[in-house]
């Protein structure tokens, strides 16, 4: 049985229920799924990249506490990676950034993807992102389903209605392929990626099921982060 430990910031019970419940359905006969908490969150308005650099450490921590626990894998919540690039070098177990994920994926299943964010002011932020892993030219367009990420549980039918005109403006003008919710709270926390895919025609690629089963993969593999370009950290502990 692989171990694949999936870390959770703070959020509000019932948003914090949701993430956990998604996340456990993408266990199996041969992969656990098991929550760490950590107290940091992006769960707030006008986030910015100060909020993001601050949380990183105490994920890297909470990357430590899953090896500790025996986990084979960790996977962060939310397509901002948090903590990824520096917790590849704080354990010896893989570490998947569910940006990253989704984006290798749904490069299996398309060439041209479509990305939809919560709201306008996170294009840039997202595009960097993008950048990081080296497949901006993959992307054939941005758009975003027009709400802030703690404004979404209340606007559920809002959200459903602008993230399938947003997909369709991706396909039907930029020629995507492939949806990317890059936004976890988007789909497939609200929205089911097995509907949007049926009503889109396209695969839908999201942010919680491809890092938790990617991140398996590569431990049931035998595989992590090279130590020639992820050193292991002398001081993180």
């Amino acid at each position: 049985m692989i171990r694949v430990a999936y870390v959770i910031g703070e959020y509000p019970p019932e948003e914090r229920k949701r993430r956990e419940d998604v996340a456990l359905s993408y266990a199996s006969s041969e992969v656990e799924v098991g929550i760490i908490s950590v107290p940091a969150t992006p769960y707030l308005h006008g986030l910015t990249p100060a909020e993001v650099a601050m949380a990183a450490t105490p994920f890297i921590h909470a990357f430590r506490e899953a090896e500790r626990q025996g986990y084979d894998a960790v996977v962060p919540l939310g397509f901002l990676d948090l903590g990824v690039d520096g917790g590849k070098s704080a354990v010896d177990i893989p570490v998947v950034g569910p940006c990253e994920a989704a984006l290798h994926v749904a490069s299996l299943v398309g060439d041209r993807f479509g990305a939809i964010v919560y709201h306008d002011s996170l294009i840039p932020m997202t595009r960097a992102i993008v950048a990081r892993y080296g497949m901006g030219d993959w992307v054939a367009g941005y758009r975003s389903s027009g709400l802030d990420l703690p404004d979404i549980a209340a606007h559920h039918d809002e959200l459903v209605t602008n993230f399938v005109a947003a997909a369709r403006s991706l396909i039907e003008r930029e020629g995507a392929n492939v949806i990317i919710p890059m936004g976890i709270t988007q789909c497939p926390v609200h929205i089911k990626p097995d509907w949007l895919q049926r009503e889109l025609g396209v695969p839908v690629v999201e942010g919680i099921g491809a890092p938790i089963r990617l991140a398996a993969l590569l431990a049931g593999l035998g595989l992590k982060a090279s130590r020639v370009r992820w050193p292991k950290s002398p001081t993180v502990s």
